[in-house]
């Protein structure tokens, strides 16, 4: 138990400077941040697929990362010219050609897929190997890769100037669209414990976590509504603050839809992780955080939060 608070305080710390040097600095601490997070998650599921049996490229899954990054980077840049939905299509191209290239690698370096073949015992042909190989590989560029880039895009919605009309807003609406991104799967998770715990009753899932309940998630999903719902009164408390809000059309209906389908998707990414590692046989995606295990272990909620959180408050700004 000491040991997964000191965890905790620790991530708690590291999520802290990251938000604090993204708005006295610059956003891209804040993108090195996800990129840190993306390319051990990557690693990680790279080597859950590999216990599960299913073969994938370790290096293609952790380089990843870096190529799509450095895509958004790009398309935040010259969004004058490109635009965001671009953006995300180039970025998913991207994903295409590292795919080919993961089928073409096994056939370049054909003697050493041959033994590969003879050291696993697989008794394919070096296409199939390899296409196979290179499909189990391209889900480490959507699981967590993709699906968790998504608070880049959030993390620079005012540069994201062709598409969003934030002018003026000076940073701090991404502020508190990302921080709620964060925040959805922390008050989910959380209250989901401490209600399911106090309540029980029947299980969510037993075949893919057993100690989840029916009740926890219920409990989660109230106390994140209500929990984002404060958030955003402590910041329209603020006179300045407040006019930023209704400028950009953000209401507390609004947050509360928003935190409510982001508090069961949370958990349905949960049951997705918990389902990846039953299938590997194992309790942890990894050791990076004693206590708490891997970084797919502590984002695995976030991976689809972050799109839906983009999804919705872009279609909120795209009205302004």
């Amino acid at each position: 138990m000491k040991t997964r608070l000191m965890s905790s305080i620790v991530f708690i710390i590291i999520l802290a400077v990251a938000f604090v040097l993204k708005f006295f600095v610059s956003n891209y601490f804040f993108d090195a941040f996800i990129l840190l997070i993306s390319i051990i998650g990557s690693f990680e599921m790279s080597r859950l697929l590999t216990k599960m049996g299913r073969y994938n490229d370790k290096y293609l899954s952790t380089i990843f990362p870096c190529f799509l990054l450095l895509v958004y980077i790009l398309g935040i840049r010259y969004d004058a010219n490109i635009g965001v939905l671009y953006t995300i299509i180039i970025a998913v191209a991207t994903m295409v050609l590292f795919f080919i290239i993961s089928c073409l690698l096994p056939l370049i370096a054909f003697k050493k897929t041959k033994i590969e073949l003879k050291t696993r015992d697989e008794n394919l042909s070096i296409l199939r190997y390899s296409i196979i190989k290179a499909m189990n590989t391209a889900v480490t560029f959507i699981y967590p890769t993709f699906l968790i880039s998504f608070l880049i895009l959030i993390n620079h919605f005012e540069d994201l100037s062709s598409t969003f009309k934030l002018t003026g807003f000076e940073g701090k609406i991404s502020f508190f669209c990302l921080l709620l991104a964060f925040l959805i799967p922390i008050f989910t998770d959380t209250f989901a414990y401490i209600t399911g715990g106090l309540i029980g009753g029947k299980k969510l899932a037993p075949r893919v976590s057993p100690k989840k309940t029916i009740s926890g998630a219920v409990g989660g999903l109230i106390w994140c509504m209500l929990l984002s719902i404060t958030v955003y009164c402590l910041f329209n408390a603020n006179p300045a603050m407040s006019v930023l809000l209704t400028n950009a059309h953000i209401s507390i209906w609004k947050v509360a839809i928003i935190s409510a389908i982001g508090s069961v998707l949370g958990q349905a990414g949960d049951l997705l992780e918990s389902f990846f590692k039953r299938s590997a046989g194992v309790k942890d995606s990894g050791k990076i955080m004693p206590g708490h295990g891997g970084i797919l272990d502590r984002f695995d909620s976030h991976l689809l939060v972050a799109p839906i959180v983009f999804i919705a408050f872009s279609i909120i700004f795209l009205l302004i």
